[in-house]
């Protein structure tokens, strides 16, 4: 039997939730009554059939307003491996979805890959580590960061899609595959840096320690220093050493520097999982948890936002 068709009255009563909220993903999280995924199909067929919203809403929603400069969105290291929460990934990207940043910074180690830990190798924990499921939690993490931006896609007008840069800069734990395949010759062959299938998600990929720049800020998993290369010790050392705008993941603390008359500004972004590292010890696993937004970035200059996971559990959950 056919489907009915949904009258005209029931479409345009999604698009005016759609224009009252900005997404299907507010007006379902408002209580409006009808699930994300019914609004985003029934505003789909509005579209289709040329329908227009009865209800304006008086002020412009935030996201449509004129951004000045550029906005990026910094996703620090992720450190995925089997076993670990991961829904913190799916609120970022209904984050991302609702604020559309112009850039996307994976700042890398976005795996953790212990299967391949020189460090751990011949102890019991690495007992049962696989290179196949490191691989299989970490790209499982990532659609679900960028399913949120998928179904947008699906739904919008192609004036509307949603296209951000993105960029990765690889970390020294996704560089392990690249470090292993080369020093083990039995490994050649059998483990490679495309099995993360990062250029498949969208990303522009940036080998291990390779600096690129966005509208005057740098950005590198860490920057080195001195002639060991052993990375900066800290958010104003970064600043010395680059005399620009820089970014870097690497550490789980957060370091800022901003310097007093160039406004140029050094940021250790800290992390982006909620699980738990024994290395770390109770202390050390008392750091700050998110993701960094840089509003009205231009030659270096912006305004920074740290935005938690616990807000973005409670927000965007």
């Amino acid at each position: 039997m056919p489907t009915p068709r949904l009258p005209d009255s029931m479409l345009i009563q999604a698009l005016n939730l759609i224009e009252e909220y900005g997404s299907p993903f507010l007006a379902a999280k408002a209580g409006c009554g009808i699930p994300k995924g019914t609004l985003e199909s029934r505003v789909a067929t509005a579209r289709i059939r040329g329908l227009q919203p009865t209800f304006r809403k008086e002020a412009p929603r935030i996201h449509s307003r004129q951004r000045i400069g550029k906005m990026h969105l910094v996703i620090p290291d992720g450190q995925v491996k089997e076993g670990v929460n991961t829904d913190h990934w799916e609120w970022i990207g209904n984050y991302i979805v609702e604020k559309k940043p112009d850039v996307i910074i994976n700042i890398g180690d976005f795996w953790d890959m212990p299967s391949l830990s020189m460090y751990d190798k011949g102890k019991l924990p690495f007992e049962g580590r696989r290179y196949v499921k490191d691989v299989k939690a970490g790209r499982d993490a990532m659609e679900r960061l960028l399913k949120p931006i998928h179904d947008y896609n699906r739904t919008a007008p192609r004036h509307e899609q949603y296209r951000p840069e993105m960029e990765f800069t690889e970390g020294n734990h996704e560089q392990r595959i690249t470090r292993v395949a080369d020093n083990n010759p039995e490994y050649s062959g059998k483990i490679d840096r495309l099995d993360l299938g990062i250029e498949e998600y969208g990303w522009n990929f940036h080998p291990f320690l390779k600096v690129i720049k966005k509208d005057g800020v740098e950005y590198s998993h860490f920057f080195t220093s001195g002639v060991m290369g052993r990375p900066v010790s800290s958010a104003a050392a970064l600043l010395r050493e680059r005399q620009c705008s820089a970014t870097m993941g690497h550490v789980q603390h957060m370091d800022i520097a901003i310097h007093k008359k160039t406004q140029q500004t050094a940021l250790f972004c800290a992390t982006c999982y909620s699980h738990d590292e024994s290395y770390l010890g109770p202390q050390g696993d008392d750091h700050k948890r998110g993701i960094i937004v840089k509003h009205e970035v231009d030659a270096g200059r912006y305004d920074i936002m740290s935005v938690s996971l616990a807000f973005l559990k409670k927000a965007y959950s």
